[in-house]
């Protein structure tokens, strides 16, 4: 009676050249011919002049210099999408780091994020390597939901100071303290900035409606920075507050470093190599659910990481890719990474020809870029649903959303993992069922589902065969509830059944409390079978000891009660 299941053959595991080949090279090796590269070039195109505006700000906001942005999008895009594992990925300096990179710069000086920047794309590439980029899908909704909202309110809180064109020489980094220096400081406003701030948000918000295809922020800045000029109005500019943005790349260089400094940026480097991992992996999954294709998260860590280490060393900043550029990308038609590639390019040649003209760029228009930024990261709809949907999502939500504006990214996000996984549990825990009876019989009537069900009929065998059956993953969080339905079995039988058509997995916690179960039955004589039970969840069972002559399994419960009627 002790039959083997018999498991359905599984396909090979890929090889490591399988799991690591830039996208790039596998689709130049299908072919790539000039109707891919012009669709590649245009593409490209659109994504720069997207990103062109949107690096600058984003670097500013980080309080950096604009050049660092756009020196990112060179390097660490062109690398992301040269040795990505995504077709339609575009890397860039991205909204979501700009709290921490400000906090960072604070702390730690420019260097100190260079530091940090190396050391999370080591930390990258190696997550990469050890196949860890699957098990970011487990990050719950709730808490990327609410991370993302609090990075969407300090972004534009940290905007306030050019939206309204205030006096403040010192800016905090967090937010408590930003709002009481920029309180403090509202009697310094600049009618002159508010006025361009508006009218930035309103080209914005008004061409995304009425021309959606139009390079909308590119427009605004180009607007607001022609209106300055021309009327020498009294804000402050690039030029003014940067001076000249330079027209080359810097030389590669990393700062000097020793033990202290490394241990003193290592939190802001694992900060950084979670949520670039998180951020870049799900711009992967954005990409694949508009276009049916699929990105190879491990290899993507990898490129992700090489992106961040180059990007940094060429005088950037953190790299990763992003959702509203790859989405952009794809809208536009592109077909492979080189799209990706190209954009680089085409802001380096901007870098090289146009850049002086970047000195004329009011700062209170990169503001009204990065406020409509933080209004379209705040997923408000999402945000508003999760809310409603169960007191625990909402927990979850409220805790990483506040953690997150009041305290710290890294805690957060810990935080609001650490609660949807219990969460998760006591879900799966409450979900874990125990039938029981003596023997089974089918009934015929009709429930809601419309389909025969088993149940149990204690008079069909006398009591010389008892069986249970569990429904539901049986692990950890569900053993004492499991466990105390067995114990009350009572009266030993002849044959004891536990039946697992209905078990996903066992843990190997549930399954040494049941070889503690069967040790008690062994005392008294009872013959114990383990049904139906899946070729994983078997060998969890065999394990931990459950093995014959102790125990005994079969495909079904049938086949053990005829088999003790026969005896």
């Amino acid at each position: 009676m002790d039959a083997s299941a018999s498991s359905p053959r599984k396909p090979p595991a890929p090889t490591f050249r399988e799991l690591f080949t830039p996208k790039l090279i596998t689709l130049l090796r299908e072919g790539y011919g000039a109707k891919d590269f012009g669709a590649d070039a245009l593409a490209g195109l659109t994504v720069a002049i997207v990103a062109l505006p949107l690096s600058m700000a984003i670097a500013i906001g980080s309080g950096l210099s604009p050049e660092k942005g756009l020196f990112t999008a060179i390097v660490g895009g062109f690398l992301i999408s040269a040795l990505g594992g995504s077709r339609f990925q575009i890397g860039g300096p991205a909204g979501a780091f700009i709290v921490l990179i400000a906090a960072i710069v604070e702390r730690h000086g420019y260097d100190g994020l260079v530091l940090a920047t190396s050391m999370a794309g080591l930390l990258m590439m190696l997550a990469g390597f050890l196949r860890l980029g699957t098990y970011i899908k487990y990050i719950p909704l709730p808490v990327t939901v609410g991370f993302t909202a609090g990075i969407a309110v300090i972004i534009f809180a940290s905007q306030m100071k050019e939206l309204l064109g205030l006096d403040l020489a010192h800016e905090p980094a967090a937010l408590a303290p930003k709002l009481a220096a920029i309180w403090s400081a509202l009697g310094s406003f600049n009618p002159a900035a508010i006025g361009l701030s508006l009218l930035a948000v309103v080209l914005i918000v008004g061409l995304r409606r009425v021309k959606p295809k139009w390079p909308g922020m590119l427009i605004a800045v180009a607007v607001t920075a022609l209106l300055t000029a021309l009327f020498q109005l009294d804000v402050a500019t690039i030029g003014s507050r940067f001076g000249e943005v330079p027209r080359m790349l810097p030389s590669p260089s990393l700062p000097s470093f020793d033990l202290a400094k490394l241990r003193a940026v290592f939190p802001d480097a694992l900060a950084i190599a979670l949520l670039g991992a998180i951020e870049s992996l799900l711009s992967a999954v954005v990409a694949d659910g508009m276009t049916g294709r699929k990105h190879r998260s491990n290899c993507e860590l990898v490129a992700q990481g090489a992106a961040n280490i180059a990007a940094v060393t060429f005088g950037g900043m953190c790299v990763t890719g992003t959702i509203a550029r790859t989405a952009t990308n794809v809208r536009a038609g592109a077909r492979t990474p080189v799209s990706g590639m190209l954009h680089s390019v085409y802001i380096l040649l901007f870098l090289l020809v146009a850049a002086p003209l970047a000195a004329y760029i009011p700062l209170a228009s990169l503001g009204g870029v990065l406020a409509v930024v933080a209004w379209n990261m705040a997923e408000k709809e999402e945000f508003a649903a999760l809310l409603r949907s169960s007191w625990g999502d909402a927990t979850v939500l409220m805790a990483t959303f506040l953690l997150t504006i009041f305290e710290d990214l890294t805690i957060a996000i810990a935080v609001g993992v650490t609660l949807g996984a219990f969460l998760f549990m006591h879900r799966m825990a409450e979900n874990v069922e125990v039938e029981t009876g003596h023997a089974l019989v089918a009934d015929d009537a009709a429930d809601t589902a419309g389909e025969q069900r088993t149940r149990y009929e204690p008079a069909a065998y006398g009591r010389d065969v008892v069986v249970y059956r569990i429904s539901g993953a049986f692990f950890f969080a569900a053993t004492a509830a499991v466990r105390g339905v067995l114990d009350r079995i009572g009266e030993h039988p002849k044959t004891f059944i536990l039946d697992f058509a209905d078990v996903p997995l066992v843990d190997s916690t549930a399954a040494k409390s049941l070889e503690g179960f069967v040790h008690q039955l062994e005392g008294a004589g009872t013959k114990v079978y383990f049904t139906a039970a899946r070729p994983n969840v078997r060998r969890a069972l065999l394990s931990a000891g459950l093995r014959s002559p102790r125990v005994h399994y079969a495909p079904s419960i049938q086949d053990v009660v005829d088999a003790a009627q026969g005896s």
